[in-house]
């Protein structure tokens, strides 16, 4: 038999089995499914804002991370109930690197379509959770799905005036706010922290990553699931230092609160964590550990 092509060509990228992993949340499915990743170079150079490169440094290789650069994954979650199929994030629609964009090939491998979303919750309004929502061209990606928004977050992002003073370099993400969100204008709903979105799903406040970043605990009977959003990044660094303040916090202080007290409460209550960046399947629990704490992956199953 002939090897596979990406066999023969060493320094060639070949890809994993179909990126998604399936849990049971009571009598709901919940599907995580990864879109790629992106890649930071130099993560001991301005990465953690009050760090010293070194402390850095040691917590990538007590990880087994590289310290040239810092790979962040990026998964999104679906969920089936009895009102329909909900989406939380979009990912990153293929437009922010070759190295993402897999989100429509793993929804075909899981069975998956976009028609079928019914509705799209959404946590920020970051470039990598919400590009997914259109093409390059501006056409809506989910023909049929209602849109769910934090209210501080629509309200920051859609302010021309803090539009207007932005630093260059954000001009473009307030942008993209209104070119991804604009064609489903007629179909967006904006919630109040800590509303419910619809039966077990409820937003939780946590803001400090952006102004208006939304997590959301979803429970079906006594199960529970808290789907973080960013409310941290890579577990290696964030959970064992939750004080390291993340060059993506808008609200440094801020997010180092919120994170304080989301991982108490997911520690302490033993809840299911989703984590967007964290490495697939991107779920697992929150254990403390000396001065902050420990993610524990969720075993794989062959069952669901």
């Amino acid at each position: 038999d002939a090897a596979p092509a990406a066999a023969s060509s060493p320094g060639a990228a070949s890809p994993q089995a179909p990126g998604f992993y399936r849990f049971r949340l009571g009598g709901r499915v919940v599907t995580l499914v990864n879109d790629g990743q992106g890649r930071r170079p130099k993560p001991t150079e301005g990465f953690v804002r009050n760090a010293e490169p070194a402390a850095v440094e040691k917590a990538l290789r007590d990880a087994f991370l590289p310290v040239e650069h810092l790979d962040i994954p990026y998964t999104v979650t679906f969920l089936q109930g009895p009102g329909g199929l909900v989406l939380f994030d979009t990912g990153t629609g293929g437009q922010l690197g070759a190295t993402a964009g897999n989100i429509p090939a793993n929804m075909r491998a899981a069975g998956l379509a976009p028609e079928q979303v019914t509705t799209i919750v959404v946590t920020h309004f970051h470039a990598d959770h919400i590009s997914g929502l259109t093409d390059a061209e501006g056409k809506p990606l989910f023909p049929n799905a209602e849109v769910v928004v934090p209210e501080a977050e629509w309200a920051y992002w859609t302010d021309e005036g803090i539009a207007s003073r932005a630093p260059e370099a954000m001009r473009g993400a307030f942008a993209g706010v209104r070119r991804r969100f604009g064609p489903y204008q007629s179909r967006l709903r904006r919630i109040a922290p800590d509303a419910e979105v619809a039966p077990g799903i409820k937003a939780v406040a946590t803001h400090g990553h952006t102004p208006g970043h939304s997590s959301y605990l979803l429970s079906d009977g006594s199960d529970q699931v808290m789907l973080l959003g960013d409310v941290t990044n890579r577990p290696e660094l964030n959970l064992a230092n939750p004080g390291w303040h993340l060059v993506f916090d808008m609200d440094a202080a801020m997010a180092e609160a919120t994170r304080r007290r989301v991982f108490d409460q997911v520690a302490t209550d033993r809840i299911r964590c989703i984590g967007y960046h964290f490495p697939f399947p991107a779920n697992g629990h929150v254990v403390k550990e000396g001065q902050g704490y420990r993610l524990v992956p969720a075993p794989w199953s062959s069952a669901v």
